[in-house]
């Protein structure tokens, strides 16, 4: 079980527009990640350190995005402006995580724009939406060079913060979640501080902090 990436939804400006702000701000450009056609959305993807990555998503006029619950939590996003979505566990077995909530995850697929598709199942999207605390999970159906953080990268995502219940996370995570959280290719140097924050406000994502080559950034 390992931090996988985090996603922002597109704000006002949209979604190239905002990669454009975030990328400054890294000092790192995004690349076009391509559509998800079973959600109606599409995002740019920005390789971090320690194989995890951004992506910067946002909903297409589209019928898909109305009935996915992937669709619907980014448009309810960007809708109240953008930002923060949520954090995304990858898993080796997503049948026991099936089986723990008690429904069948559902398969995800993106095109890039030179006709590479990316295959996974995922669960726990209706779950973000109610409670934004919560990560969701998926389980990578490809070649692990194919990954989004496989990339290369000079930027290094070290902290996350969470404003919610520990409690409440590591019950639905189903695994006692530690200070640091392993990344996908379980590189100790590349670990991520999960720091817990405002327990009695919004529940959410609330900033990520990472080092990158002109200083620390925090968004």
């Amino acid at each position: 079980m390992r931090l996988d990436h985090l996603s922002y939804a597109a704000g006002p400006e949209g979604l190239v527009g905002t990669a454009k702000r975030i990328g400054e701000l890294l000092g790192q450009e995004f690349e076009d990640g391509g559509v998800h056609p079973r959600f109606g959305t599409r995002n740019y993807t920005l390789p971090l350190r320690g194989g995890i990555y951004l992506e910067v998503v946002e909903c297409l006029d589209h019928p898909a995005s109305d009935k996915a619950p992937y669709g619907q939590a980014v448009k309810a996003r960007s809708a109240l402006g953008g930002g923060w979505l949520g954090w995304v566990i990858s898993v080796d077995d997503i049948s026991r995580i099936e089986e723990r909530l008690g429904r069948p995850a559902q398969p995800g697929n993106r095109h890039k724009p030179d006709g590479t598709e990316l295959l996974w199942r995922q669960i726990g999207l209706s779950d973000l939406i109610v409670d934004p605390q919560l990560p969701y999970f998926l389980q990578w159906e490809m070649p692990a060079e194919l990954h989004p953080g496989n990339a290369g990268s000079d930027v290094t995502l070290t902290a996350v913060e969470i404003s919610g219940d520990p409690q409440r996370v590591r019950d639905y995570v189903g695994e006692s979640l530690r200070d640091r959280v392993d990344p996908w290719t379980g590189k100790p140097a590349e670990n991520v501080e999960v720091r817990w924050v405002a327990e009695h406000g919004t529940p959410g994502l609330v900033a990520a902090n990472f080092a990158t080559p002109n200083g620390t950034v925090r968004i």
